[in-house]
């Protein structure tokens, strides 16, 4: 067999215990075989912040020299197989290093597989995805971001799903009577064992093409090297404000330059101008200082500054001024302001259009971000797994 190796990536903190699920469970499942693994966690202490991409990886191997050798890097170069279980990351993923815009298969192996949890389509999902010049597969396990809160696990059959697909795309991973066997044990229940069956079932995976997907180039950054290091610990101050645009009127704030915040967030804010009151409170609000002040006093989300809380559009008092949607249907990071400013006609129907692809309708009525995962639609942690095969079917 030689090495498999797998990652699961995840939003920090909310997805946590889903990713930790099918990691160790593909693990166990291994070990059942008489196999040698080891799951581990490439952010899993404080910097694992609210929504900031984050990352499990797993090693199968025949012996257990062949494991220490490989569990010595600090992640692996390559892996069989890229579980996400947000499609938004199909953007590109920025960890809390920030070391630059990682494409989410920089490490899928030529002719592995990326299973992706979305309810968009393969298409849809390339277009996101940064080209590479080698070939790998999408295959999609049907449903939304799986999310019930902090720390929160939520009992909707995801991660046996993603189990059955994983298998299916590499089934060297191991046998499915060893997987089936490592889910009763790591979580528990015959109904997340068929629901496993039928993902490995219905998995369809289709192969993405060299140089298919996103042209942009992802951003990086220089790091520097022991011996170009200051002495001491330095830490330069954000810069200050500048003017809008060209003018020299209304407030930009000094913002660092090293962590787009857009790959952390699921949705973003779109803006009615036309309606907005100018009553600031979205900008007060603002955890980020996301809001750019215009000339004319109007206030416009820098899309590379938010991270989608939506505590903006919570605070709004005017009806559908601001409306949360869902990233995957952005292929821009454009100033709203200015396409409204341009052609107000021309913005009203790309605000339209957006609305009626990803309108967040179910929010969380607490921390904001959560209600961006509504999960595959069954409500509530569900820790009576009293979710059924067939619902899961239907979904």
């Amino acid at each position: 067999m030689g090495i498999v190796s797998f990652e699961v990536i995840y939003r920090g903190i909310f997805q946590r215990q889903l990713a930790n699920k099918i990691s160790r469970t593909l693990i166990f499942a291994a070990v059942k075989e008489g196999k040698h693994g080891l799951s581990f966690g490439r952010y899993s202490d404080s910097p694992e912040r609210n929504g900031i991409p984050a990352k499990q990886f797993g090693y199968i191997t025949d012996t257990p020299e062949e494991l220490e050798e490989v569990s010595a890097q600090y992640e692996p170069k390559q892996v069989d197989v890229t579980i996400c279980v947000d499609d938004t990351m199909c953007k590109g993923i920025e960890s809390w290093a920030w070391y630059g815009l990682q494409p989410i298969v920089a490490v899928t192996k030529p002719g592995g597989t990326l299973i992706v949890t979305s309810n968009n389509s393969v298409a849809d999902l390339v277009t996101h995805i940064h080209r590479r010049d080698t070939p790998y597969n999408v295959s999609i396990v049907k449903g939304g971001p799986s999310f019930a809160g902090l720390w929160v696990y939520k009992d909707d059959g995801t991660d046996a799903r993603c189990l059955g697909a994983a298998l299916k795309a590499c089934p060297e991973l191991s046998s499915m009577a060893s997987l089936e066997a490592a889910i009763l044990e790591n979580i528990g229940g015959d109904h997340h064992v068929e629901a496993a069956r039928e993902s490995f079932e219905d998995a369809r995976s289709d192969e993405i093409k060299p140089g298919e997907g996103n042209t942009e180039v992802p951003f990086t950054f220089e790091l520097l090297g022991w011996d170009s290091m200051r002495p001491g610990v330095v830490i330069d101050a954000v810069g200050g404000h500048n003017g809008f645009g060209d003018s020299e009127d209304g407030y930009v704030p000094g913002r660092n330059p090293y962590f787009k915040k857009w790959s952390t967030r699921s949705m973003r804010p779109v803006l009615n101008f036309d309606t907005c009151t100018k009553c600031t409170l979205c900008w007060i609000a603002c955890p980020d200082t996301v809001f750019d002040v215009t000339p004319d006093n109007y206030y416009d989300p820098n899309m590379d500054a938010c991270c989608g809380c939506g505590v903006c559009e919570a605070i709004c008092p005017v009806p559908d001024c601001i409306t949360m949607v869902y990233e995957t249907v952005f292929e821009d990071r454009d100033s709203q302001y200015q396409m409204w400013k341009d052609d107000k006609d021309g913005f009203v129907k790309y605000m339209g259009d957006k609305l009626s692809k990803g309108k967040v309708e179910h929010r969380h009525p607490i921390t904001g971000l959560a209600g961006a995962f509504s999960g595959l639609g069954l409500e509530g942690a569900h820790n009576d797994s009293s979710f059924s095969t067939k619902s899961l079917k239907e979904l």
